[in-house]
């Protein structure tokens, strides 16, 4: 004879079809779970995407004078042709403010001179050059090589404005030589410096490459040491 049906329970291996509700609580913990996981979700993928340089930004800042030295432009098309997606955005100033820029996180990197180490940013040298003098041609300093800092201490100079990176490594050389120099020409941009001394209104002191670049529009001549060294590092 069949016995009466058995209760099944949660203790004999059967299902509870019991209907369960979430809590108030419960219900305010799994909105938080959710945005919770979700947030982590796009987390992971904004980390591959950087990784992976995806998307993102990258700010970049120089100082002028770069092509003697690094062909800027070519290098941003490169990357911007392999990394469509990262916006690449550019700023010009002094070596002074762009590693205050850098300190401060607004700038990612900058290509600049640097006349003292920064302890606080990483630096990784890319040129070295040596400063000579920048004269009108046909100067009597034209072609002359050993010329020492005291024999231009009667030149009217062409230089920086007193906070780039260039004007303090020659302020301090020629501090450091005892020799005081007459500035005629206060300038903020390199292009501008050369002319003013091709035309005849001054000498300059500037790296090398810069100078020889130039020429015939202006003379080149060598100093004597202590060597000057203009160093340009990506900081």
């Amino acid at each position: 004879m069949r016995g009466a049906p058995r209760q099944l329970g949660r203790g004999d291996g059967a299902p509870d079809r019991r209907e369960r509700r979430l809590t108030a609580a419960g219900k305010a913990l799994l909105g938080k779970a959710r945005a919770a996981l979700e947030a982590v979700r796009d987390a992971r993928d904004a980390v591959a995407a950087v990784q992976g340089l995806r998307r993102g930004s990258l700010a970049i800042g120089t100082v002028q004078s770069l092509p003697a030295f690094l062909d800027l432009p070519p290098l941003l098309a490169r990357f911007h042709a392999a990394h469509p997606e990262v916006e690449v955005r550019l700023c010009q100033g002094s070596a002074e403010d762009l590693l205050e820029r850098v300190r401060s996180g607004r700038l990612d990197l900058a290509f600049l001179p640097l006349g003292a180490p920064a302890a606080d940013v990483a630096t990784r040298l890319i040129a070295c050059e040596a400063l000579v003098v920048a004269c009108p041609p046909g100067h009597p300093l034209d072609g002359r090589r050993d010329v020492p800092l005291a024999a231009l201490r009667d030149a009217a100079f062409v230089d920086f404005e007193p906070a780039w990176g260039t004007r303090r490594l020659v302020d301090r050389a020629f501090a450091e030589a005892g020799v005081e120099r007459r500035i005629a020409f206060e300038v903020s941009d390199l292009g501008t410096l050369l002319d003013l001394v091709g035309r005849g209104l001054g000498i300059a002191v500037v790296p090398e490459a810069v100078a020889r670049a130039r020429r015939p529009a202006v003379g080149v001549a060598e100093l004597a040491g202590p060597e000057m060294c203009w160093e340009l590092v990506v900081a």
